[in-house]
């Protein structure tokens, strides 16, 4: 069952709010022989799956890969999971990191395909994320009073309920705010697998509500219908939980989907480098014979330049040489002038007596 997303129109702020609660989430439990795993909300997921190592749960079976379009399941336990259709979990391998819930023992005596002894008890601590918890939910509508649990490992629903109340706070009573508690699968006051409204993440994480009761969870007929929704639901709720679950629920190995939007065209490049790199390399072949023409035009300019420069400082000095020498002409006539004569003085000796 997928929701249609609540607020389409609503984009920019969606893009705002998911970047607040982009962020690394502690994990505890068991990381498979991974080495420090690092999950992310609203993060995008992928990278490279590995085999869980001798010594470590599930030893054999490959974990990871999982990306955030693939996160959605359907009511049915075991959905969720890419490329595997079908109902239970045992045997299968962990392509979110992240364990599969586990129903109660009378649950899987009833439909054995609900059984997930082989994750361990509810109280695990070894579960990939610590034990699986629960938050409780409840629509602000008196008139529509509805109430949902969130079931999933103590890191997601720690993060869950912070998200949840941020993104869908105008739609929550003040009385479904909290802290997770811990999921005892076998308490008859605990949300029971026919009450399943969408299963996440390789159904390790859940969405349930009060009151309904889906009749194919214990039907032998996996092929049978799910019983439609109640009619006096808060669906604003509903849809605004399903939302933020599926774009938020904590993902392992990728980086924020900030951070693969905005880098979507490296992979891009990559992608049609064989068309690319033929026309990239025309195109710089083409700018170098551009560039290497528009250099040798400079060098012309700047030789022609140089030169009718040379040629103004050359007609320059000698014109000043020029003045010069002929200013300094006329002032050794004007001190001539001074004896009486106008040109050089020669002595007259013919006067004189002996």
């Amino acid at each position: 069952m997928y929701v249609p997303l609540l607020s389409k129109s609503h984009s920019h702020s969606r893009r705002l709010e998911r970047r607040q609660f982009e962020v690394e989430i502690f994990l505890s439990g068991d990381s498979l022989g991974k080495s420090d795993p690092e999950a992310y909300g609203y993060g995008h997921g992928g990278g490279n799956s590995t085999v869980s190592p001798e010594g470590h749960p599930f030893a054999g079976r490959r974990a990871g890969g999982g990306t955030r379009d693939q996160v959605f399941g359907t009511k049915a336990y075991g959905s969720g999971y890419p490329g595997i259709e079908g109902r239970g979990v045992v045997g299968r391998h962990l392509p979110f990191w992240f364990w599969p819930v586990v129903w109660s023992k009378n649950a899987s005596i009833i439909q054995p395909y609900l059984d997930g002894t082989e994750y361990g008890h509810p109280s695990n601590t070894t579960r990939f994320g610590g034990p699986l918890m629960e938050a409780l939910f409840i629509s602000d509508t008196n008139k529509l009073k509805t109430t949902f649990h969130v079931i999933s490992d103590q890191s997601t629903v720690r993060y869950l309920i912070g998200t949840v109340h941020y993104n869908c706070s105008n739609y929550l009573s003040y009385d479904g705010w909290g802290t997770p508690t811990p999921f005892d699968a076998d308490s008859q006051h605990a949300p029971m697998p026919q009450q399943v409204i969408q299963y996440y993440r390789a159904s390790s994480a859940v969405l349930t509500l009060d009151g309904y009761n889906n009749s194919a969870t214990f039907s032998s007929n996996e092929s049978a219908s799910d019983s439609p929704l109640p009619q006096n639901i808060d669906t604003t709720l509903l849809e605004c939980l399903n939302q933020t679950i599926g774009s938020a629920v904590p993902l392992v190995d990728g980086a924020p989907e900030w951070w693969v939007m905005q880098h979507r065209w490296i992979g891009l490049i990559i992608a049609f480098s064989p068309v690319l790199l033929p026309v990239a390399a025309g195109v710089a072949v083409a700018v170098g014979v551009f560039l290497s023409a528009l250099l040798l035009g400079i060098l012309w300019v700047a030789i022609i330049a140089g030169y009718n420069f040379a040629c103004l400082c050359s007609a320059i000095w000698s014109r000043t040489t020029y003045f010069v020498i002929k200013l300094l002409s006329g002032m050794m006539v004007r001190m001539d002038t001074t004896h009486g004569t106008a040109g050089p003085q020669v002595n007259d000796w013919s006067n004189v007596k002996e």
